[in-house]
């Protein structure tokens, strides 16, 4: 039985509801069985999401107006010329080598290593992802060629050494719904790779929390995994009773990421628990910190109105962006828990739209 895209398109931006609703469902297990104590989280905070989201379903249905009774093509010239085989390879193959040479520069594995993780996203580590998970995206999707799936296993293993989870989880969550726009996959195949991205998530998640020699868990795998969830959703009840009180910036410290070493979730921690701990406050939270609900809000419609946007692209022309839309999509997803305060996913964001404009021509057709 093979998958039929066009009735039933789960990669559709309309996911990331549903995900955020079983986000939610996780959190109340957690508060339901007080794992760590947890205690759960004021109603307001529950309407401030659901507000979040029903904006962000605003910013989807905005574009459709936008693209309503426009026709979308895309250069295939400039797109052929940009985007050949050996050049986009050659990129892969270096986002690799510079992963390798900051593993060496760091003299161990971080994944087995608190001491070591606290310092792995080096410059190298970041200019490596930049590279790499584009370059393996757009090689995947413009490319048939089973052999670069290895070249996506090797990436992989490399990432999940840095023991960081969310680059591991964009790589794999990404190349997945790549190939979900690429390949006719049957059903069984989609759903084991489904199962086989959720145990990555709770093993990778839990070797590295084991790992941080100045914490002791006693937790389970699945125990740590709801633990998370209902722990960032009470950042996200601190932070909605704390709005605008950071007044820009984890804004500021995450757009200058590349030139300062400040991390902006420990401002996350320190304001919303009162000390310096790295902490995570969902996709709505360091937006309420830094400038309010409205602000949240806005962020909800903008990222509503792009993701779709680029989805209809992909959908039309598919190419190369099939690749960037499964990237930015796979960090939304993310971003659930983690939140918009990462630099990475903010040039994402800018080369897409960039390629956007120079690639793609959105014309009106007239009224119909």
């Amino acid at each position: 039985m093979t998958m039929d895209y066009k009735k039933y398109d789960i990669f559709s931006p309309m996911v990331f509801v549903l995900l955020v609703i079983i986000y939610l469902m996780f959190s109340e297990i957690a508060f339901h069985y007080h794992l760590h104590k947890l205690i759960g989280v004021d109603l307001y905070t529950i309407g401030v999401i659901f507000l979040g989201i029903l904006f962000y379903i605003i910013g989807t249905a905005l574009s459709n107006y936008f693209l309503k009774n426009k026709e979308i093509t895309i250069n295939t010239g400039k797109t052929d010329k940009i985007f050949s085989e050996r050049l986009v390879l050659s990129l892969v193959i270096i986002g690799i080598l510079l992963q390798i040479v900051n593993l060496i520069y760091l003299g161990g594995i971080p994944l087995f290593s608190g001491y070591l993780k606290a310092h792995a996203a080096t410059r190298i580590w970041l200019l490596s992802y930049l590279i790499f998970l584009p370059s393996i995206n757009i090689l995947i999707a413009k490319y048939d060629n089973k052999k670069y799936y290895l070249l996506f296993i090797l990436g992989l293993l490399l990432f999940v050494s840095t023991g960081y989870r969310t680059t591991a989880m964009a790589i794999v969550i990404s190349v997945l719904i790549t190939t979900y726009y690429t390949k006719d996959l049957p059903w069984k195949y989609l759903i084991l790779s489904i199962i086989a991205i959720f145990i990555l998530l709770v093993v990778v998640g839990y070797i590295a929390v084991k790992s941080i020699e100045w914490q002791t868990w006693t937790s389970t795998p699945i125990e740590l995994l709801f633990y998370r969830a209902g722990y960032t959703l009470q950042v996200l009840d601190h932070a909605a009773f704390l709005q605008g009180s950071t007044h820009g910036q984890l804004l500021y410290n995450t757009l200058m990421g590349f030139f300062k070493s400040s991390d902006p979730r420990v401002i996350v921690g320190s304001t919303t628990l009162g000390y310096a701990h790295s902490t995570t406050s969902t996709i709505f939270g360091p937006a309420l910190l830094d400038f309010g609900l409205y602000a949240m809000l806005l962020q909800m419609i903008i990222l509503g109105f792009i993701m779709n946007l680029i989805y209809k692209v992909q959908i039309n022309v598919r190419s190369i962006f099939i690749g960037l839309y499964a990237i930015l999509l796979a960090h939304l997803i993310i971003w659930i828990e983690t939140g918009p305060t990462d630099l990475v996913v903010f040039l994402f964001y800018l080369i897409s739209i960039i390629f956007l404009i120079y690639l793609v021509n959105i014309k009106k057709v007239g009224n119909k």
